[in-house]
């Protein structure tokens, strides 16, 4: 079991942690919304939590809950810039079907 960052995502992360003053790493989770039934959710973190399964990847620490990790297990976070947007790219292995907006997926 492995969820991991790539170069890219690594450098927004720790360039972030260092603006912002603290932090100890980055949640990753899902949450059911969406037409697709499924949506990622990302955020910073100040705490580990002691249900919090811990991927250390590429200096940064990927904090993930139990429940989530079945769903995301093998997901490569990437931090994409196309044109004038940037932002996290989920390759995810288990995804079976994504919505046509891009807000949610199904495994």
């Amino acid at each position: 079991m492995a969820v991991t960052l790539t170069d890219a995502a690594a450098r927004h992360v720790n360039r972030y942690l260092s603006k912002r003053g603290k932090g100890v790493g980055v949640r990753l989770g899902v949450k059911t919304t969406g037409c697709s039934g499924l949506a990622y959710k990302l955020e910073y973190v100040d705490d580990i939590a002691p249900e919090d399964v811990v991927f250390d990847t590429q200096g940064v620490k990927l904090l993930i809950d139990p429940k989530s990790l079945a769903y995301i297990d093998g997901t490569e976070l990437d931090f994409v810039r196309e044109g004038l947007n940037e932002g996290f790219r989920f390759n995810n292995p288990n995804e079976r079907d994504r919505c046509g907006c891009g807000e949610s997926f199904r495994v």
